[in-house]
């Protein structure tokens, strides 16, 4: 399984043409990463077969982030409590990430405000630039359709900008022998 399709999630969403909202460029993705302390990972599921478990399980053992989960149906994910909403919270987190359907976006986008968020960060797959407008309004930085997992990875020397491990740690690239 690929990382591209680890994170997806199967939302309806508009399509690229339709789209009017600009996001943040890598390197504004890149420092809104390394401002981070705290992720919320709203929509944090206990089941090993969805995205935002792997996203999890990646960001417990690969990044410095102080990880919540948010999910009212769920006692404990990867150990750890889980929270009914990000007022549950006992931090404000920095970032908050989604796994969430689409007609939900604009009302985790507003809570997200209201608990004082940093960043509102969209996972791969969704799209929704009236939940981007609640949260820009109120100064929060937006990223839609991108996964922080792989965002992570790539930024961290984890993955190849082609979205595999390369097992390499170096900026240089390979000279290949023909």
């Amino acid at each position: 399984m690929t990382d591209a399709v680890s994170c997806a999630l199967p939302t309806a969403r508009p399509a690229v043409d339709d789209r009017t909202w600009r996001g943040p460029d890598a390197h504004e993705r890149h420092d809104i990463l390394r401002r981070t302390r705290s992720v919320a990972i709203v929509g944090a599921s206990d089941n090993p077969a969805r995205a935002s478990y792997f996203v999890a399980t990646y960001l417990t053992g690969s990044s410095p982030y102080d990880l919540y989960f948010v999910n009212p149906r769920a006692e404990t994910i990867l150990g750890r409590p889980a929270y009914a909403s990000l007022a549950d919270l006992p931090v404000v987190p920095d970032l908050v990430d989604v796994f969430r359907r689409h007609d939900d976006l604009p009302g985790v986008a507003a809570e997200a405000v209201a608990v004082g968020a940093s960043t509102l960060w969209l996972q791969l797959g969704s799209w929704n630039e009236r939940a981007a407008a609640i949260a820009e309004d109120a100064g929060v930085a937006v990223v839609m359709d991108r996964c922080l997992k792989i965002e992570h990875a790539r930024f961290h020397g984890g993955l190849h900008l082609a979205g595999f491990d390369t097992g390499v740690i170096s900026s240089q690239r390979r000279i290949l022998s023909r």
